[in-house]
């Protein structure tokens, strides 16, 4: 499986909008299992991918790199592994590409990833790759050095082998429908997604945002811009007013005042996972009515959440009224 967005669906089943997952590693042994439920209940409504995150400045795939190779060996769902470049050198982040193609791992979002706190631009530790679009490179080039094929025995004929040509990699890059936090003049996200595409990337994904409008007026500002890629959109279920809070200290996105209001107003967590729910699926379902190639959801490692959002906005139903096939541009 690719970023092919515009595959159609399988036979007897009508077109339905794309949808992916991200999850993260589990920071404990304890709740391996639980996650690898979550992986289970997630693949079984069939994503395009399910992606992995990865934390800045590590030496090897670690947990990571273990959650990618179980939804590869446990379920038919592409792995995507998330790789970021700050505080890597070169040859450390070649060497952590290389562990994750020989794990068979084939699809990457490759991020700059975000500084220590108190960091400043330019200091040593950020490391040999300056931007998203040099570890894009660096990737392709990676994989390059690779053989371009792999053998397989041929039964009943000792000695002689076939050979299939590789896969080559394909690498999502993030944006930024309001702006990168750190962008020093206003046009700087759409300039370094132009640069991304041009390293090579196959597929945007979007931060979140909490209004459909931010992602279709930054879609036609990359359009005008030269960007040709899909860009699928990020939308993530804000379930509490706790989530909102340290998403907006993550991101630097304005407050939602009208999610804000409506998360505070309810008493119980089921109420104001229900208020998050309903928005999440109204984003969902306005940009894909719009033209969006598919929907990315930040699952928090919480299946019932998202699952429900797709519920929510019927993007799990397969009912021959009423679907259409997406196109990549929208």
């Amino acid at each position: 499986m690719t970023f092919d967005l515009t595959a159609p669906a399988p036979t007897g089943s009508a077109p339905v909008v794309p949808f992916s997952f991200e999850l993260y590693p589990p920071r404990t042994d304890a709740r391996e299992a639980a996650l690898h439920e979550t992986i289970r209940q997630l693949a079984a409504v069939g994503p395009r991918f399910i992606s992995v995150t990865y934390g800045a400045g590590g030496s090897t795939g670690g947990r990571s790199l273990e959650v990618l190779k179980h939804i590869r060996r446990e379920t038919d769902v592409e792995p995507l592994a998330h790789l970021t470049c700050v505080g890597n050198t070169y040859e450390g982040a070649t060497a952590l590409i290389r562990e994750f193609l020989d794990a068979g791992i084939l699809s990457f979002l490759a991020l700059r990833g975000d500084p220590p706190a108190g960091a400043a631009e330019g200091d040593e530790f950020l490391g040999d790759l300056e931007s998203a679009a040099q570890l894009t490179q660096l990737i392709g080039r990676v994989q390059a050095e690779r053989s371009p094929y792999t053998e397989y025995g041929i039964p009943g004929l000792p000695g002689a082998v076939g050979v299939n040509r590789r896969r080559p990699a394909q690498v999502a890059v993030a944006a930024f429908p309001n702006g990168h936090p750190r962008s020093r003049h206003p046009r700087e996200h759409i300039d370094a997604l132009v640069a991304k595409e041009a390293a090579g990337a196959t597929l945007a994904i979007t931060q979140l945002f909490f209004d459909a409008e931010d992602y279709l007026r930054f879609v036609d500002e990359a359009r005008d811009a030269g960007v040709t890629m899909p860009i699928l959109p990020g939308i993530m279920p804000i379930t509490s007013p706790a989530r909102l809070h340290r998403v907006l200290e993550l991101t630097g996105e304005a407050r939602p005042r009208a999610l804000a209001e409506a998360l505070a107003r309810e008493s119980t967590p089921q109420d104001q996972a229900r208020i998050g729910i309903s928005h999440a699926a109204e984003l969902a379902r306005e940009v894909s009515d719009h033209g969006a190639p598919g929907v990315h959801l930040y699952a928090f490692n919480n299946h019932e959440t998202v699952l429900a959002v797709l519920r929510e906005a019927d993007l799990l139903a397969t009912s021959p009224v009423g679907r259409r096939t997406i196109t990549p541009h929208g």
